[in-house]
């Protein structure tokens, strides 16, 4: 709005309305940027007005990008390790970034996932908003952690009894297998009690007075 007056000027110049400017190339390149600047605009605010009343309807702002979310990835128990998607960056801290892959629990990108070369400050790497690529290494539902790497050809832990979730249960049942138990009367690590010899059986049936 407050070009409005310039561009008034550039219309009475060009023996214009104002809405006749807009879009009409041939007129628009036919005025001098220099015949319209004052104390209040300068050369490159004239031109860059020029410029816009060339091109109408453009928005000069950067084009706004969001993330693609995975289809059928909408919570944490969709996710498998192995998976590549695309996430935006939600919180960026000195041990890495947090990431939104669209399961309403953000993903840890550790710093030592960042890059094949060492990184000091996860910042140098990536910013709040930035859409990124990463591929999901492990995921813990009870404890709702999400492990995600940038490093796409790294291998995901494996799933099933054998991957994170197995290791827990393994962690849940103290990790070690159950003792075993000595046999009654044993005679120590699970082995029997020997059997007594003859003639001690003879002595004892003796002082019973049964033999």
């Amino acid at each position: 709005p407050e070009a409005y007056p310039v561009v008034r000027r550039m219309g009475k110049t060009a023996g214009q309305e104002v809405a006749g400017l807009v879009g009409n190339t041939s007129v628009l390149r036919s005025l001098r940027p220099d015949q319209f600047v004052d104390e209040t605009f300068g050369l490159p605010t004239v031109t860059d007005i020029l410029r816009e009343l060339e091109k109408p309807g453009r928005d000069p702002r950067p084009a706004f990008k969001t993330a693609t979310f995975k289809e059928g990835v909408e919570k944490i128990s969709d996710l498998s390790s192995g998976m590549v998607l695309e996430g935006v960056v939600t919180n960026v801290a000195a041990f890495g970034a947090f990431v939104d892959v669209g399961v309403h629990q953000d993903g840890l990108v550790h710093v030592s996932a960042m890059s094949r070369t060492f990184v000091k400050d996860p910042r140098d790497v990536v910013k709040p908003g930035d859409i990124v690529r990463v591929k999901v290494m492990d995921v813990d539902i009870p404890r709702k952690r999400i492990s995600l790497t940038l490093r796409l050809d790294d291998e995901a832990a494996p799933q099933g009894p054998q991957g994170a979730q197995g290791e827990q249960q393994k962690r849940d049942r103290g990790g070690k297998p159950p003792r075993q138990r000595k046999a009654a009367g044993g005679g120590g690590k699970g082995r029997p009690a020997p059997a007594p010899s003859n003639g001690a059986m003879a002595d004892a049936l003796r002082r019973a007075g049964l033999a």
